[in-house]
Order: structure tokens, then sequence, then C-alpha cells
């Protein structure tokens, strides 16, 4: 990959294949149309190689440990040896695969929907109901003990709720000269929005980067975008002086969190529809079979780590300070973020027949994954200093949405589609 200094903001790419379906979807919560699925867009993606089995058809209602995925030592497979959940609710959830579309916070559990529904994370008892809910495709962020979202009544105001309660403690617009402001990432002084900026005729053809301080909600900074660069499928998270984010446009791009003002920018290969990860001073993106660590300041790569030439990293997640991630092949590997070198590297996975996770939480000695859409999927309990295989939950409904987890550290949370399960952390 070349390195380069700093670029006009966000230079948009010309990429023009075709999207894959998993993307299309990301982009319909992101506020565009589906209609490429029926045009026949839904190919398989053309910077995948992957090795996972076919996604499922719909199917019955959850069936607790679902279908047998992986041998145990006692001859007993991985989802016989799956908890059976404390307790199952069906949601209003309307999700798109984001990690943070699923969160807790004060004793409750929240899954993006409409309405926005606070369940009590012991009993999954409801405690409090917003009637809009939230914007499709826009994350719940969590800052500062506030839930901030952006507004689903297209007002331009962003408002932050307590989220043990659901009462609203804070509000702030970005100006009638904009529309739809989405809060991308939060930190103890600021929320930062993307937001169109728009014309006469009312379309729009750039869109701003803003900060709005998270105690007056007064604007402490906003910035043009480039033309062409899109306010969807961004990913975003602030470290410091350092707010890094990625789009679909395969621009990285990092600024200045106390001027707006932009530290550098690079173009990326592959970056799996824009998810990377932070960990102290380093922002660490997965591009093919590549994965790379740069440094927050000034974009000098720290170090590399290469997979199989058959395989392609995917999403990464830092869990108390450990790196995690998997490939396309179903390796499995820890590495220290500091350096990249390996801590372990297991092929349980494949040897179970599961497929690769995309999201990772932690509890006690236990890391859990929450795989994408495919049959022998769904929440896959892993040794943390291993990588071995404890056991696989599936609720056996066959929803093509991905799964997602969270956790209080008492319970792990896991979402498919509708469907939220409170696991017991063993």
């Amino acid at each position: 990959m070349t390195m380069r200094d700093s670029t006009p903001n966000d230079r948009p790419s010309g990429s023009g294949r075709f999207p894959s379906r998993r993307r299309l979807l990301r982009l319909a919560g992101g506020g565009l149309a589906l209609a490429a699925l029926s045009a026949g867009a839904v190919g398989c993606d053309d910077e995948a190689v992957d090795a996972e089995d076919p996604g499922r058809t719909a199917g019955d209602k959850p069936k607790g440990g679902g279908k047998p995925s992986g041998d145990g030592d006692d001859g007993s497979t991985a989802s016989d040896r799956a908890p059976k959940p404390l307790w199952s609710k069906s949601t209003s959830a309307e999700t798109y695969g984001d990690n943070d579309e699923l969160v807790v916070a004060g004793g409750v559990v929240l899954a993006s929907g409409s309405p926005l529904t606070a369940l009590d994370t012991a009993t999954g008892r409801q405690k409090w109901s917003l009637p809009g809910g939230t914007v499709p495709g826009a994350p719940l962020l969590l800052g500062k003990g506030t839930l901030y979202l952006a507004s689903n009544k297209y007002d331009g105001t962003v408002t932050g709720y307590d989220p043990t309660s659901g009462k609203e403690t804070w509000r702030s617009r970005l100006g009638d000269g904009y529309r739809q402001p989405r809060p991308i990432a939060v930190d103890d002084g600021q929320v930062y929005v993307v937001a169109e900026i728009l014309e006469d005729d009312g379309s729009s053809k750039t869109n701003v980067i803003a900060a709005l301080d998270s105690t007056s909600g007064r604007i402490a900074w906003k910035e043009q975008r480039d033309l062409g660069t899109m306010q969807n499928g961004i990913h975003a998270a602030v470290r410091g002086r350092h707010l890094v984010y990625t789009d679909f446009k395969k621009n990285l791009t990092v600024r200045d969190t106390a001027t707006g003002g932009q530290v550098w920018t690079q173009k990326t290969t592959k970056t799996n529809y824009g998810f990377f990860a932070v960990h102290e001073e380093l922002v660490i993106v997965p591009q093919g079979r590549t994965l790379q660590a740069f440094t927050l300041s000034d974009g000098k790569q720290k170090w590399s780590l290469e997979t199989s030439e058959v395989a392609l990293f995917k999403e990464p997640s830092v869990v108390e300070d450990v790196l995690y991630i998997a490939d396309s092949a179903r390796t499995m590997r820890a590495i220290d973020p500091r350096t990249g070198k390996e801590l372990w590297t297991s092929t349980a996975l494949a040897s179970a027949g599961l497929q690769v996770p995309r999201q990772y939480v932690k509890a006690g000695d236990t890391l859990y994954g929450a795989t994408d859409l495919d049959q022998k999927g769904g929440v896959i309990a892993m040794d943390a200093k291993t990588g071995d295989v404890r056991w696989t939950f599936n609720d056996g409904t066959g929803d093509h949405h991905a799964w997602l987890v969270a956790t209080d550290g008492k319970r792990v949370f896991a979402l498919h589609g509708t469907e939220l399960h409170a696991l017991p952390v063993q």
C-alpha cells in the first residue's frame, strides 16, 4: 500500500464495481434504496475469498441451542454444550450488522429499532421505550453515561438520553442548512456528527463533519468534506486528539478533535465494509490478506501481518488489550496490538466446521464471537487464551440478519434479527 502525506479531505474513490448483498444491506441502513437487489446486483463480493457455507433460508421460531456445530471430546456437539438462554424476547430491532446496534448500559440492553425499547438485563422486562425509535442504520452511541441518537423526525437534531430511564438529557441542532445529522462517535467532551449540506433546490451534493459540545450542545467546529464523499456507511472512533473514520469510498481519515483539521488521509484497498480497530495511538485496518497498523498522529505504518495466500482478513476487534481477528480460511488469531506479534493461532473454527466471527466481546476467560449470515454460525464461545471452541449457540430461526453480541460481564446478549437472547456467562 502506498503511503502519502495529507491530501484533500476524504478524496472519493472511482470504483465502479457492483456491491455485494451484505454491503447493500448496510448501505440501505444508511438510507439508500435496495432496488439494486432486484436489479441483479446480488452477486458474490468481488473482493472476498470466503470458505464459508451458504446462508440459511427462513425457518422456525427460536429453538435454544440450535443445530449441532462441531464435536467435543466427550462425544457431544458444540451446540449441545451451549447454555440455555436466561430469557429470550422478540423485539422491534431493525439492524444492519453494525456492532453498535446492540448496546448495554445502565442495567438495560438496547437493540436499534422502532420503537427503541430498553429491556432489563436481568429479566428481559421492558423498562422504557421511545415511540419513534432510531434512524435506520444510525448507531447507538454511549458516552459519559448518555445515549446519543439521531432524530427520527429528521428535523436536524441530535438528542441525548439517560439509558437508565430513557429521559432526554441533552439536545443539539446543527442548523437549517444541513439534513439528517447522524452521530458517528463520542468522547468525554464532544459528539461527532456527519450531515448532508443542503443546496437551494433541496438537493445535496456534499456533506459536513462537525463536533457538538456534549455539555452546551454548541457547534465546536465543522468541516466540509469533498464532493463525492458519502455520509452513509461511516465507522468512527476517538482516541485523545484524534478522530478516525472510514467510509464506503475506501477513505481512511484522521482529524484533530480540537479543530476539525485533517491530520492525514489515505486510500485503503479492502477494509471489510469499513471496520477497523483502534488501540492506544494506533489504527489497525484489515486490507485483503494484509493487516496493517498505522500511527494516528502521522499515518506511518507501525507493523503489518499477512495471512495465507488463499484467505482474507475479516473484521478486527480489540478486547482488553488483545486484538482478535479471523480470516476467511477460518483461522483465528490473538495479536498484541502494540507490536503485531501473534499471541496464539487457532484452527478450531475450521476443524468444527464453524463460521467466522465478525464481532467479539469477552467475559471472564471466554471470548464470544458473533457470526454473519451463515448456517453453522451464531454465537461461538472460545477459550480466550487458546481459541478452542467451548460451545456455539444458534436460535434456529434461519433469519438472514447478522448476529450481534454485547455483555454486561454477567450475561452475554445475542441479537439475531428481532430475537434477543440473554445467555449466562460460563
